[in-house]
């Protein structure tokens, strides 16, 4: 990478880190941090524009629309007016306006409108950072911060949510695992995200065997 485009990644981290300090613990810089390690490592058995990955990672939650009443534009947007004040040229800011406007689940029934491997490497270091017990951690403390149950064994989960429906959703926090969580291990895109989402995948499967038999008094 050249000096400016260190510098902009830098520039970046401090925005980020300054936007975010507040966040919920899910969505926070430490979230954006993880993600951006794990884009890094994924990178490095990718032919990718490392420079577009940076960007991508550190800013694709940098106004989640969970937090801003399901307005998927407020993201883009801000990222686009930052990238532009600090003199990231226009193909650049195009393509990491694109990562951030794709990357998110949206319940897993829409399919994404843009692709490049840059976008590959970003949404998978963003979905293992929702798998293995960062994954499991990261869900109960939404669940809390939403004030929802647990688990209620009488609201099944539902595999077939339009976006509407997955974004308005107000069911217990067990139910995310199925309705998310557990489709991640077969929808990454790289070799690198596949095999660490494996491992992770059954970390979480391990965690949910062992909640459901202790609801039941199993064990």
């Amino acid at each position: 990478m050249t000096k400016d485009q260190i510098h902009h990644i830098q520039l970046t981290e401090t925005f980020v880190k300054k936007t975010l300090e507040s966040a919920e613990g899910g969505h926070d810089w430490f979230h954006i941090e993880r993600v951006y390690k794990n884009a890094l490592l994924i990178s490095k058995k990718e032919d990718v524009e490392l420079y577009i990955v940076s960007l991508g990672a550190l800013l694709h939650d940098i106004a989640d629309s969970k937090f801003h009443n399901g307005d998927d534009a407020i993201g883009p947007q801000k990222a686009r007016e930052f990238l532009f004040g600090i003199n990231v040229d226009s193909v650049a800011i195009e393509h990491v306006v694109k990562i951030i406007e794709n990357v998110s689940f949206k319940g897993g029934n829409v399919a994404r409108k843009f692709s490049s491997i840059e976008l590959d490497v970003v949404q998978d270091a963003d979905r293992l950072d929702a798998l293995g017990a960062i994954g499991i951690a990261r869900t109960f403390n939404y669940g809390g911060y939403k004030n929802r149950k647990l688990y209620d064994p009488s609201i099944q989960p539902d595999l077939n949510m339009t976006k509407e429906a997955y974004k308005a959703s107000t069911a217990p926090t067990i139910n995310h695992f199925y309705e998310k969580l557990l489709l991640l291990k077969d929808r990454m895109n790289t070799k690198t995200g596949k095999q660490i989402a494996l491992n992770r995948h059954n970390y979480m499967e391990g965690f949910l065997g062992q909640f459901h038999a202790e609801w039941n008094g199993e064990q």
